[in-house]
């Protein structure tokens, strides 16, 4: 059985229309990765969406189009965003290194307001599409810290997005759903097994090199290497040959 999805509820009416189109952000990791075969597998007509925001591991972008194109109906589309001016993250700051041990509090690998942006992003094309919903891997379990990952974070973006658009105003709102949001790394890896997801096509590593391949001691590396360990399946991340892992 899929994940509950419903975050951000709206009325029985809205919930009972029948839901044909939805955007997913997909950045080529392991998260969004499972969240489009979550869409996929639920029927929806799914527009896959990146974004190239200048982030370090750009090699996830390629991963990203690699990870849609196994859906032959899925529209996968890249937005350009310069976003090197917000200083001071390990993703879009080259001179602020990536860390190697565990994170505490929030990490210097939060990109300030991302997620904000990149729902904002989604949610103006889900309304050119005319589309209901908008899906997001964020993971409120195995997130790293980030407070844009929160279920608290994705209520509200969907009570703004209610406000802020033609389409809520007329009372279609567009809902924003974070199927994965309260699983550990473990079930989702598990439940991406169970929808066919290839996760060798992926990319998760902070600092991944040009050919996609994972430095292993980042946080996102060892969340990732832990998940498969714990869900007992075989990681086929790609390593680079100085990994350590």
């Amino acid at each position: 059985m899929l994940p509950d999805t419903k975050w951000g509820a709206n009325n029985e009416t809205q919930r009972a229309r029948a839901v044909s189109k939805a955007i997913v952000l997909t950045s080529g990791g392991l998260d969004s990765a499972t969240v489009l075969a979550v869409a996929h597998a639920a029927g929806k007509d799914c527009f896959s969406l990146s974004i190239d925001y200048g982030q370090r591991h750009r090699s996830e972008l390629a991963a990203a189009e690699r990870v849609a194109a196994q859906y032959t109906d899925v529209e996968h589309r890249v937005v350009t965003l310069d976003l090197s001016f917000l200083s001071g993250s390990a993703l879009t700051d080259a001179s602020v290194a990536v860390p190697t041990t565990p994170s505490t509090g929030i990490p210097v690998t939060y990109v300030p307001a991302r997620n904000t942006i990149f729902l904002s992003l989604a949610l103006g094309w889900a309304e050119v599409l005319g589309a209901d919903e908008l899906y997001i891997g964020a993971n409120a379990v195995d997130y790293s810290g980030y407070p844009d990952c929160r279920p608290e974070f994705i209520e509200a973006f969907s009570a703004m997005s209610s406000l802020a658009t033609k389409a809520g105003v007329e009372g279609y709102p567009i809902r924003v759903e974070a199927p994965i949001i309260a699983m550990s790394k473990a079930d989702i890896i598990q439940l991406g097994m169970r929808l066919g997801v290839d996760y060798a096509l992926t990319v998760s590593c902070y600092q991944a090199d040009s050919l996609g391949r994972a430095c292993g001691v980042c946080d996102s590396c060892r969340l990732r290497r832990d998940g498969f360990a714990a869900a007992g399946v075989p990681d086929p991340t790609h390593y680079s040959d100085s990994s350590t892992a």
